[in-house]
Formats: C-alpha cells, structure tokens, sequence
C-alpha cells in the first residue's frame, strides 16, 4: 500500500477525457438553446458564432484543468480507508472504508481507448451511486490499487478453516478459466429477449405511423384508406411480409447488443474471487465476491437448452429496484459445464432443489380471471355497444384467448419453490426457465401474508428480502410456509455470514 499512501493525481493525458466528459456535461445542458440558435441562425453573425465556440472551448479547457489539479486519491492503511478530495470551488473528500467495498469495476469507453486510459469505479452496498469514480489512470495502476482496494478480502481468507485456507491460498491461474465463444453470444443473440426487443420495435413503428398520418393528413387504419390502394390478398401478404422484416430486425438487434456488450467475454479465478472481463466498444472489468452475491439467476429457454448454452446473472446489494437492474451482471452463453465452475467459485458447491412446494390452483384462476376475463368484458362492452365498431376482428380475441391461456398455464406449472438446508431456489417463467437461487444467511426480512378468505385452504404468501433484491411466492401452504420461516430466522439469529 506504499505507493498510494500519499495522494496521486490521474494520468496527465486524462485533460482530454476530462474535457470531453466537461463538454458532453455543458451540452446536456445547453442543447435547448443551441436547437433554438440553429434555427434562427443569420449567416452575418458567423465571427459572433465562431468566437462564440472559441469562447466555450477555452472554459472547458480551463473547468478540466482544474478538474484534473483539484482531484486526488490515496489509501490510509491504518485506517483502512479510501480517500478522494475533488471540486473546483466545492470541495469534496469522500471516504470509503475498504470492508464496505462490493465492486471495484475497470472501464474503457471509446474516447478513453483512444487517449489510452482506463476508468475506476468503486462501488459499496447500499449505495444508489458509484462511490469512487477515477476517469483517467494507466491500466497497471488500475489494476494494482484494484488489488489494495480489495486487500480485506484476502485478509478474511487468511482467516478461514483450515481446509478452505489450503484452496484459497493456492496459485490460482491467471488466465480465463472460462471464455464464452463467439458462436455461444450468436447462439443468445438469436434466442433471447424477444418480448423486450419486439416491443420497443412495435413502440417505434407506431410512433412513425401516427406522424406519418399527421403529416400526411391521412388515417392509414380506416378500411375505406387500405381498401383505396390494396386489395385483401396483397394486404395479408404485405402484413405477413411486414412481420416477416420486425422478427428480422429483432433478431439483429438481439444479436448487436449481445456482441457489442459481451465481446471477448473472459472470466478468471483471482484469489477466491471472479475477475469478469469483456466489451467490444467500452471494455468493463469487474470482481465478484462470492460472499457479497445475493441472488443468483439461471435462465433458459427450449431453443437454448437443446444448443446447452445459458444465462447467468448475478445480483449483489443494490440500494433499490433501479440501482438493483444496473449493478445485475450477466454472464451469456455459458454451458452446464461452465455454471457448475462458477457455481463450484461461488457456493464451493452444486446447489440442490430439496423440498419442492407448489402453488396452490387458485393462483392459475386468479392471473386468467386479470389477464383474459377482465379483457375480454371491456372487449365486448365495446363490441356491443359502439355501433361502428368492426366486429370482424372477433378472431383477433380469440388469438389473444388463446395465446394467454397458454401463457398463464406454463407460468402457473413452472411456478415451484424449492427449499434446501442451503439453497433456497426459485423457479417461475412460461418461456425462459428461471431459476433464482439465494443462501438462507443472506436473508434480511421475512413477510407472510394472508388473506381471511384463504385461512380455511391454508394458502398464503412469502417474500424473501436480501440486499439484491426480492423473491416471492405467492398462495402456497401457510403451514409450510410458517415452519420453514421459523427455521430461516432461527438460522439467522446463529449466523455470522460476512455478506457486507
């Protein structure tokens, strides 16, 4: 901890992030008035203009600067504390104590790889935001203060039984242990988020048919406007042509985000922690520590289990639901061989199922009474009470019967909460199987619910709190449920888990 005992400064060439980070800031806010100026432009008022951008250049310049002067780091090892004091005319000195630290993350944005720097972002439980964020430092010296950043980590390892100590302290590899391929990110690409990615496409498609109809001054919906340029036959064939080209783009967009985000994605053991590595624009470096995970998801659909690949995704202490869906890591692509490795790094063990406990019917009744009988009534209020409304779209209700029914079925079938002594997993989805598995010490609250009509079937909910977020079970057997609720927090009181 020598050389970061006494405050550094960033890479000197860091101005130049610093400056385009400064303008992309004054940009943000001043875009408004620029669309305005753009618009009212007068071609006898270019030197104003010219001097003008000179002007704002020089005080970017000068902001970076001091930005640069006025921000410095270091560590104070008897106090086991990480130290940055930065601000122009408000100084700030932020403290992170060294055993709260949950992440320390090494980016590359495109500007950055330019320049040649990396970026630092040092992140702790319960925090909305990163704690530290270093823009500018060598690669070497991110990578060793990324090391005394994580010193308490192996300190406790030091301390650990003898039969751990003897596995932690061996010469771990310094090359991946595991590579998720190419083929395996097309293979996710091809077969993963297609409600997301179709949605926001058919969002945009609308929105680019009501301006046209604004612009145009024409209602492309009316029967009497199709009708006046295709006939019936070619309207189903240009509809089937049209959905044809949405799945096509889907499936592109699918595939650019997975190889654009996980490109050369690696994963390497670093002592008793997972050092993940991968980007194909902005490079992201981040360590896992296996005793800070809180949730630990498995998906999978049937076109991803008959290629064996899968998603992993690995949720620590989030401060809420937002900051939760951002500090979520995911690992694509992986095979069963690959989720026993890491699940071996994780929890030193293959978690089990145990005791499977299921929903009870009336959770299947309940979803179908929302999600098709409420529908279906205001469908046919309107049906048969609006005289222009075309009733030749009765198929299309059908379809939608249909198609939920099935949905809600999977949904209610796959539904199961597995208890294990040390795993606790799980199971929902209709389409992508997920697999959501926690360990009893991460717990931090329990709720049980029930409603006064449900004491005399004995069913009643469940949540599951823990830092990364919440597990919910809804309608399964109260009696069950309050024995194994005992347990948990009688197993909690006796716990001295260091997940913090």
């Amino acid at each position: 901890m020598e050389q970061f005992r006494s405050p550094q400064r960033q890479s000197s060439i860091g101005i130049l992030v610093l400056f385009f980070d400064t303008l992309r800031q004054y940009f943000r806010a001043l875009w408004p008035i620029l669309v305005v100026w753009f618009f009212k432009y007068n071609h006898g008022e270019f030197l104003y203009v010219v001097l003008g951008i000179v002007l704002i250049v020089v005080l970017v310049g000068v902001v970076a600067y001091l930005k640069y002067i006025n921000f410095t780091f270091y560590l104070d090892p008897d106090k086991e504390e990480f130290i940055i004091h930065e601000g122009i005319w408000n100084k700030t000195r932020t403290t992170i104590q060294l055993h709260k630290i949950q992440q320390v993350n090494i980016t590359q944005s495109l500007v950055q790889r330019l320049i040649g720097v990396y970026a630092l972002n040092v992140d702790t439980a319960g925090s909305s935001d990163k704690e530290g964020h270093i823009k500018a430092i060598s690669h070497e010296l991110a990578l060793e203060l990324k090391s005394k950043l994580l010193h308490n980590e192996r300190k406790k390892l030091a301390i650990t039984p003898d039969s751990n100590e003897h596995t932690s302290n061996q010469a771990e590899p310094n090359h991946p242990f595991i590579s998720i391929s190419f083929l395996s990110l097309v293979k996710m690409g091809i077969t993963s988020n297609y409600v997301r990615s179709f949605s926001l496409l058919l969002l945009f498609f609308f929105t680019i048919i009501d301006y046209a109809d604004k612009l145009l001054n024409v209602n492309l919906w009316e029967n009497e406007g199709i009708e006046n340029y295709v006939d019936t036959q070619r309207l189903v064939r240009s509809i089937f042509v049209i959905v044809l080209i949405l799945f096509g783009i889907v499936i592109a967009l699918n595939l650019s985000r997975m190889i654009i985000k996980y490109f050369d994605y690696k994963i390497t053991r670093q002592k008793g922690s997972l050092l993940l590595s991968f980007g194909l624009l902005n490079t992201k470096s981040t360590i896992i520590k296996p005793e800070k995970v809180q949730i630990t998801s498995v998906s999978q659909n049937y076109f991803q289990k008959k290629m064996d690949i899968l998603q992993l995704k690995i949720k620590q202490a989030a401060h809420n639901e937002k900051e939760e869906r951002k500090t979520g890591i995911e690992i694509p692509g992986c095979n069963q061989q690959e989720k026993e490795a890491i699940f071996n790094l994780l929890f030193q063990k293959i978690p089990q199922k145990g005791f499977r406990l299921k929903p009870n019917y009336r959770k299947l009744g309940f979803a179908v009474f929302l999600t098709i009988v409420l529908p279906l009534l205001g469908y046919f209020f309107f049906r048969n009470n609006i005289p222009t409304f075309n009733k030749q779209y009765d198929y299309i209700a059908g379809i939608y019967v249909i198609f939920v029914g099935l949905v809600q079925y999977f949904k209610f079938r796959n539904s199961r909460l597995f208890i294990h002594d040390d795993f606790i997993i799980l199971q929902s989805g209709a389409w992508d199987i997920s697999h959501e598995i926690i360990e009893p010490s991460k717990i931090q609250a329990i709720t049980t619910s029930q409603l006064f009509w449900h004491k005399s079937i004995d069913v009643g909910s469940l949540i599951l709190h823990t830092a990364g977020g919440n597990i919910a079970f809804q309608l399964g057997n109260f009696t069950t449920i309050k024995s194994y609720v005992n347990l948990w927090l009688y197993e909690l009181e006796r716990s001295d888990s260091n997940w913090m």
